[in-house]
């Protein structure tokens, strides 16, 4: 007989239109579970999360209310976090598990505030689950948990073939929503540095998250000189991505928060280096070769000249190019894969079960 896990996920979270890393994550963790032995029983919670209006609010606690005591309850943590009110008196009768995408609701509003709702219920929990070390270390040393209560469990990466090697590496990919945490200001400035070199950027994600900053990046674009360079292709899945990450040379993230980078596993499953900024999670995702090599470039976050310097390396050096592709090829063999994550998952929960 299976054991049942009662999971609280965003609706839309399986909804190709709307992708994100925690969407995802959500996805191929519920999907996995049930090899494991776990009978999954997924609530999909409208709201605009982690703002919630009062009607989210009463969806959830309607929800909880139909779980039964002592049941196994798994909730993304842009929800839990959000509703204390709901999820700390939940926590005295069932088994509650968060799992915490990013180590804060830090768009929600107030940061004190959100940091106190946030350490509410993580307090409450009988375990949490992040993306991260990095991020496991910032809710410990924010919040005082029990280190026993806090587990990583790293996002997973697919299989997929080797993307083929082109020696000049003109060809820039930058897979995320087009959003100002993502820094894809700081990449354009970048470019705009290296307009003398030959080069072609291709954004791929979505455009309908921040609308006032990607109008401001479409007409700093306009004002640069590499206005032509720049393609936006917006949200893809599926094949439609698999062909972008085939056809680059480099994938490259700009973000100014990240807890883990689940793009750059994708791109570097296909072997393929990456110039990153140091932020967060990020040096987790990026890893090493089994000699210690990095597979790309790391910068600090927000510093143009390093990152615009960074790019200048990799067009120019040939033996770079070499020496990160053999770096890419060889730590596409040590990333975790989605099985072995969601083996992890089932166990914290098996924990908490028993």
């Amino acid at each position: 007989m299976r054991s049942t896990v009662h999971f609280l996920v965003p609706d839309g979270f399986d909804d190709p239109a709307q992708p994100s890393g925690g969407n995802y994550y959500d996805l191929r963790i519920s999907d996995g579970l049930p090899e494991f032995g776990w009978r999954v029983r997924t609530w999909r919670v409208p709201g605009c999360w982690p703002r919630p209006d009062v009607r989210a609010g009463s969806t959830v606690a309607a929800v909880t209310a139909e779980i039964p005591d002592d049941a196994v309850v798994f909730v993304d943590g842009i929800i839990a976090s959000a509703l204390p009110e709901v999820f700390v008196p939940v926590a005295e009768r069932v088994r509650l598990v968060v799992l915490m995408h990013m180590p804060l609701a830090e768009m929600a509003g107030d940061l004190r505030d959100a940091k106190n709702r946030a350490h509410e219920v993580l307090s409450a929990a009988a375990a949490t689950i992040t993306t991260s070390c990095w991020t496991r270390g910032q809710l410990l040393s924010a919040h005082g948990l029990p280190r026993e209560q806090v587990h990583v469990v790293h996002p997973g990466s697919d299989t997929a073939e080797l993307a083929p090697t082109r020696e000049d590496g003109r060809l820039l990919l930058c897979v995320s929503a087009v959003a100002e945490h993502k820094g894809h200001d700081t990449l354009v400035s970048a470019l705009d540095h290296i307009a003398d070199l030959p080069w072609h950027c291709t954004f791929a994600g979505p455009l309908d998250r921040e609308h006032q900053f990607v109008d401001r990046l479409r007409r700093q674009l306009d004002n640069s000189r590499v206005a032509d360079r720049v393609t936006f292709v917006g949200t893809l899945a599926g094949a439609e991505l698999s062909k972008q990450y085939a056809a680059a040379d480099l994938v490259v993230l700009a973000s100014k928060v990240e807890s883990y980078g689940m793009v750059l596993g994708e791109a570097l499953a296909r072997g393929i280096p990456v110039v990153t900024t140091e932020v967060g999670g990020i040096p987790e995702a990026v890893g090493t070769a089994a000699d210690g090599t990095i597979p790309g470039l790391l910068v600090e976050s927000g510093d143009v000249s390093a990152l615009a310097e960074a790019l200048a390396r990799w067009l120019e050096d040939a033996q770079l190019r070499h020496q990160l592709r053999t770096a890419a090829r060889d730590r596409r063999r040590s990333l975790p894969t989605w099985r072995s994550s969601t083996e992890r998952v089932a166990e914290v929960l098996a924990g908490v079960a028993g």
